[in-house]
């Protein structure tokens, strides 16, 4: 058994010990994740927090198939993409926090937003899961609830165009 497993069977029977575990191990990731798609912090930290609220509401029908954070990732999705519609605005305006990490100055960072925010909508979201949130493609067609060819297509187009984007092609 997983330690997720544990944590979501004791939150179950009302632990909030384990709650407070659970919130402290996955908040710092769902909140980089949603700053990855928000240009407003305060948007950020709202849209992570009803994210978990959303779980927890939801704790009696989850059922365990081996990550908790890709559910979170999903409703952390759901949850982004509901607040775009409203908005009629690009995800990405800002580079997430610690990406400087990544790119050396700040003209490769404004270079590197500008890039994503130039992807398409569906293609942008499966790049920031696999470049810059680095998770695995089987794990992104879980949280984007598509399949497996479609998630690898996408990051494959999304790789060229930003090599066309950086002139590299």
């Amino acid at each position: 058994m997983d330690a997720d497993f544990l944590l979501i069977q004791k939150m179950r029977m009302g632990d909030d010990r384990a709650v407070e575990s659970f919130v402290r191990k996955y908040y710092p990731r769902i909140l980089k994740y949603c700053r990855q798609h928000m240009d407003d912090y305060g948007y950020a930290e709202d849209i992570t927090q009803e994210t978990f609220v959303r779980f927890f509401r939801t704790l009696s029908r989850y059922r365990h198939y081996g990550k908790a954070s890709n559910y979170l990732y999903t409703i952390a999705a759901n949850l982004c993409r509901d607040y775009y519609r409203r908005m009629k605005e690009i995800p990405i305006k800002e580079l997430p926090e610690g990406f400087d990490a990544h790119t050396p100055n700040i003209e490769r960072q404004v270079e590197v937003r500008l890039a994503l925010a130039s992807l398409p909508e569906e293609i942008r979201e499966a790049a920031v899961l696999y470049f810059l949130q680095e998770r695995k493609q089987k794990d992104i067609a879980r949280i984007l609830g598509i399949s497996l060819s479609l998630v690898k297509y996408r990051i494959k187009r999304a790789r060229e165009m930003l090599s066309e984007y950086f002139g590299e092609k």
